[in-house]
């Protein structure tokens, strides 16, 4: 497969040059093999949309050796002649990128950043900073990285491409689509002609408008918000601070909000809220931008305005995020309003959610019936964040009555008293949401593992994502604590039936025997897996606890079977 992209020039040549703007890459038709050959083809696997959700769900399959296709009806990353998309990337998912492999190229390239300041008019009237909060300190990755979409979508590209496994499709859209109960029917059409594959699993990454939503019978339930915006991509002579701003009532945009983000290539990422009823082609003319930005940043100000686009958005969310042999996820699955970055980040964790429970069904290792998950864990996950998120929007922008009144005491009250603050809502950024309905998570579990730092037995310095990569997609048990020798002997039984791997974490003096054994010198692994005392949390490929418990007895084997999809069938690993 690697010989057909021998010509295929996907390295990062696309970097932004001051007075063209944004210059995304394109990359190669291949005629698919199936055109040449007339015969329908077979794949266990096809992900259908190449944006950012499609793409991690890509790498993270061809990072386990998982054979897929990727169909994506463009040539390039990003959209042509749209704006930079999404920007802000939470901790979760830059973790997933760490173990991707593609982390070192999005620090490289983006902006870090800890710090938000909202403002009502001239007052400060809230702040944060999230590297002094618990819930982001520990982690071997900053709290956000700000960086254009299409950057981290061509970095996918590179790393599938030296990966192998994954075959990306260029310039193949999807014109039909039927299942039974053997397998789906796609029907695509290329520059070269048309052709049909067969898959045992459909993945629907290609957005809010999908085809397969009518195909596959799916229904939405949504709401259409008012609320009306315009993006301003612009360079400066001389940066404003490196931090997050927002103002609820900016008086250089009307009393209406703006929002303020520097992202990579110093490209300053403005939106404006505009009148419900502003025309999209006047507010993002040119001349009307730049008297916009003068009136925020002063008439003397040199800018250089890479793209300017007026958006507005709604609120969706699928009823079922699997349909027969069809998975929905991204935006195909959700839409949310922007803020609190709580868009691309939850697209990015469904795909390494599915990936690892594909490549374990695949393989042999987990009953099919634990596919089924992937709709309790993150449907229930992008419930919450559309509930999240409409209610910014609210505060935004409020309906008149009880809303308005909510928000005219609101900011009154945070400029003068700081309990009051916490009521101010710019966006509650973006967490790893908790799993509270899904059979996969049992007694502890749910929770998200942050990538912390850990020892190695020889001293060296390593972290949960070295463990999980070495785990090679099996469930990881980490014991804290020593073992019995008994203990021991029952926990190499299970082993021998499990798709398991196991790490004795010892205490911070004690020197380490083996590679199954690291040093927890701090607790931090500890408090990352949500536990304390003599215990065991088991650990899943995507970083999310299963279960926790003490004693190698029945509940550690209940806690696999559930993590495995086998509980309700009653076999035991």
């Amino acid at each position: 497969m690697q010989d057909r992209y021998a010509d295929t020039a996907y390295t990062n040549g696309y970097e932004f040059t001051s007075g063209s703007g944004y210059q995304l890459p394109e990359y190669t038709f291949v005629a698919p093999p199936e055109i040449a050959s007339g015969q329908i083809g077979h794949e266990p696997i096809v992900i259908v949309g190449g944006g950012i959700t499609g793409l991690t769900l890509a790498c993270a399959l061809a990072r386990l050796g998982v054979r897929a296709v990727l169909l994506d009806e463009d040539n390039t990353v990003g959209v042509k002649g749209a704006s930079s998309r999404g920007i802000c990337y939470t901790q979760k998912s830059l973790e997933i990128f760490d173990r991707l492999g593609i982390y070192p190229r999005i620090a490289a390239k983006g902006i870090q950043w800890s710090v938000g300041r909202t403002f009502a008019g001239r007052d400060e009237v809230y702040s944060f900073d999230l590297r002094q909060q618990s819930a982001y300190n520990l982690s071997s990755q900053p709290p956000f990285i700000n960086i254009q979409q299409f950057y981290i979508e061509g970095y996918l590209v590179e790393r599938i491409h030296e990966l192998g496994d994954v075959e990306l499709r260029w310039n193949n859209r999807v014109i039909g689509f039927e299942q039974d109960d053997h397998a789906a029917t796609l029907t695509i059409t290329t520059p070269a002609g048309d052709y049909q594959l067969r898959a045992d699993h459909v993945i629907d990454a290609t957005g809010s408008r999908s085809p397969f939503h009518a195909w596959a019978g799916a229904s939405l339930t949504g709401k259409k918000g008012d609320d009306r915006w315009c993006i301003a991509d612009v360079r400066f002579p001389d940066r404003p601070p490196g931090e997050r701003h927002t103002w609820i009532e900016a008086p250089f945009n009307e009393n209406r909000a703006v929002w303020q983000h520097l992202m990579g290539d110093d490209v300053w990422r403005i939106d404006y809220q505009m009148a419900p009823d502003a025309d999209p082609a006047y507010v993002s003319r040119e001349d009307v931008v730049r008297e916009r930005l003068a009136r925020q940043f002063g008439p003397d100000m040199q800018v250089d305005i890479v793209w300017v686009g007026p958006y507005a958005y709604r609120s969706e969310c699928i009823d079922r995020m699997r349909h027969g042999r069809v998975f929905f996820m991204g935006d195909a699955a959700k839409v949310v309003s922007p803020f609190g970055a709580r868009g691309g980040n939850t697209g990015i964790a469904d795909a390494d959610n599915l990936a690892w429970k594909l490549a374990a069904v695949l393989r042999g290792q987990a009953s099919p019936s634990l596919l089924d998950t992937f709709h309790d864990e993150r449907h229930e996950a992008a419930r919450q964040n559309v509930q999240v998120t409409h209610r910014t929007a609210r505060f935004l922008r409020p309906a008149d009555g009880i809303e308005r009144t909510f928000r005219t005491a609101a900011i009154s009250l945070a400029r003068q008293h700081p309990f009051a603050r916490s009521l101010i809502n710019t966006g509650r950024m973006a967490v790893a949401n908790p799993y509270t309905q899904s059979p996969a998570c049992v007694a502890g579990g749910g929770l998200s593992v942050q990538n912390v730092r850990l020892a190695w037995s020889d001293g060296t310095e390593g972290m949960v994502n070295d463990l999980l990569l070495w785990a090679q997609g099996r469930l990881l048990l980490l014991v804290f604590g020593d073992l019995s020798a008994d203990a021991l002997k029952r926990l190499r039984t299970l082993v021998d039936h499990a798709p398991l791997r196991v790490v004795q974490v010892l205490a911070g003096a004690t020197p380490a025997r083996a590679r199954e054994h690291v040093r927890d010198p701090q607790g931090h692994l500890k408090g990352a897996c949500h536990v304390s005392g003599h215990v065991w949390a088991l650990v899943r490929p995507d970083s999310y606890v299963c279960a926790t418990g003490q004693g190698v007895d029945a509940s550690l084997v209940d806690a696999l079977s559930a993590a495995l999809g086998i509980a309700h069938e009653g076999d035991r690993p």
